[in-house]
């Protein structure tokens, strides 16, 4: 069942996801060459238990971290530990606030210094496919139309959304109804009515789209050992359209694959 949320429900969450914003904001002025993904989870944590919220993803379901950090061919769901960035990397970012009993989850893909044309090409082009996803964020849209942006912009520059991760709906609960992949066709799948808010997160990989469960029994990893990309938003449907409930981009306010 798809909850929707009321104008003062979505408020709330909104107020959850600026939390969210100003944290990626610090950690983007924390991802450099030496830093471990330990550092950027304490970082995190702190300024997020600082703004009188928690962390949404430690302790979920057994997670061991405060945010997910995702190097390379690592898909999602890293647990932030002694890895330590190196020049040319690429680090996935997920974070996850509660806020007055409200989640907010959005994540972003950062550049670790000068970055290999093809490892910017997909940050490039995964970011580009969230913001056409947003667009069809729209009463009277359906589902199949926010998974068809993905899909098209993604396919069209010869990378690959992975098929078997998809984004949810939010609210009080983490993951909440509708499921929402990043391929499928138009027109398609359930109505999109005002009041329904979505975790939209392209995942990409620049080889093909199959995966594989890492060791530790969360991260994923591509398949083929390919760089992998993720970006993600929380997005509320409205009567004036989207509106992004996790404004990173405003943040950071920066061309994100830049050096």
């Amino acid at each position: 069942m798809i909850i929707r949320k009321s104008p003062e429900e979505i408020e709330k969450m909104a107020a959850a996801g600026a939390i969210h914003a100003r944290t990626m904001k610090l950690v983007a002025g924390k991802v450099r060459e030496g830093v471990s993904t330990a550092d950027l989870d304490a970082a995190a944590e702190k300024y997020i238990r600082s703004q009188g919220a928690t962390p949404a993803f430690k302790g979920y379901r057994g997670f061991p971290g405060s945010i997910c950090a995702s190097p390379n061919s690592m898909v999602v769901h890293g647990i932030p530990g002694p890895y330590r960035l190196g020049r040319g990397d690429i680090i996935s970012v997920d974070i996850g606030v509660v806020y007055d009993g409200w989640v907010a989850d959005g994540a972003v893909t950062f550049a670790v210094g000068p970055i290999t044309p093809i490892a910017r090409k997909l940050l490039e082009v995964t970011e580009r496919s969230l913001f056409a996803a947003v667009e069809q964020c729209r009463p009277g849209n359906r589902l199949g139309d926010v998974s068809n942006a993905v899909q098209t912009v993604v396919e069209a520059e010869g990378l690959s959304v992975v098929r078997s991760l998809v984004g949810h709906g939010i609210g009080r609960a983490m993951h909440e109804d509708p499921q929402i992949p990043n391929y499928g066709e138009p027109g398609r799948g359930p109505k999109l009515e005002p009041g329904m808010v979505l975790a939209v997160e392209p995942m990409v990989n620049a080889g093909r789209h199959m995966v594989r469960m890492g060791d530790d029994g969360w991260s994923i990893y591509s398949q083929d050992g390919s760089l992998a990309a993720h970006f993600e938003f929380t997005i509320a449907v409205t009567e004036a359209g989207p509106r992004i409930l996790t404004p990173w981009h405003e943040e950071l306010a920066v061309d994100l694959a830049a050096t």
